[in-house]
């Protein structure tokens, strides 16, 4: 099946009577130049191992195996999970792991690269972010949630899911992908997005990152209020979390802990 044919997609979903499910947030992908950006990106630096979150039907997982990556895919529908493997002729390269990815143990990786859920996509990705262990991802997920991640200071956009993947993670939006490049159509655009690991704060100690978590969570929870009145008993600013550098919120939170 080609799986970026609509009509081929929408004839094996008719005749094994599935339907996409809109909580699971299945869109599969069915354009074949979003499909080429999104792994050319995702591969761009050879990774031997790959992590896929949500792969569907296979599109990204077949173009990746093609290209000759071993991909580790984990799938929460459990008959997208035991169709995958057979359906793309039982790859050695191949694993797949039936279940959620917020539940499962999910395995280290040298790259990851997926078409995120809608409904789950951000907290999946926070929750590899804060793991460090992945140096390369690269993500199809809403504009909207693309352009929150890649928010730099002043921006109105700007909020907690940036400054967490800023932390470890240079972030770039590389292209735009319509509404129709999938189907089901979903009623928003989607980007592709990369997430590079930088190791310009891999010398925060456990203490430090912990605070710089507590403290932006704090701040962004009450965004329209400044700085000072927030920490009134040890920061001084008339600034608001939004208007802080990664680098500043960093200087910070090793200051109060004394780093």
């Amino acid at each position: 099946m080609n799986l970026t044919s609509p009509s081929q997609v929408k004839a094996w979903c008719i005749e094994h009577e599935f339907h996409p499910n809109k909580v699971l947030g299945q869109n599969f992908l069915i354009d074949r130049n979003a499909l080429e950006a999104i792994v050319d990106a995702g591969l761009e630096e050879n990774p031997a191992s790959v992590l896929e979150i949500g792969p569907g039907l296979g599109v990204l997982t077949e173009e990746m195996l093609k290209r000759g990556a071993s991909v580790t895919a984990v799938e929460k529908d459990p008959v997208l999970a035991d169709r995958l493997k057979p359906a793309l002729g039982d790859p050695e390269n191949l694993v797949v792991i039936k279940g959620d990815a917020l539940e499962a143990e999910l395995p280290p990786a040298d790259a990851m690269v997926s078409n995120l859920p809608y409904q789950a996509g951000t907290r999946i990705l926070l929750e590899l972010v804060l793991r460090r262990d992945i140096r390369h991802m690269t993500v199809l997920v809403q504009t909207e949630v693309a352009e929150r991640l890649a928010a730099k200071e002043g921006g109105k956009t700007r909020g907690l899911a940036g400054v967490w993947a800023q932390l470890d993670y240079d972030v770039k939006i590389v292209r735009k992908v319509a509404a129709s490049c999938f189907w089901p159509r979903p009623e928003v655009g989607s980007s592709v997005v990369t997430l590079k690991r930088h190791d310009r704060n891999w010398d925060m100690d456990e203490a430090a990152r912990k605070l710089f978590h507590r403290i932006t969570k704090q701040a962004f929870e009450h965004r329209r209020k400044q700085l000072g009145s927030i920490f009134k008993d040890y920061i001084q600013s008339a600034l608001r979390a939004e208007e802080l550098s990664n680098e500043e919120w960093v200087a910070l939170a090793k200051g109060l802990s004394g780093q």
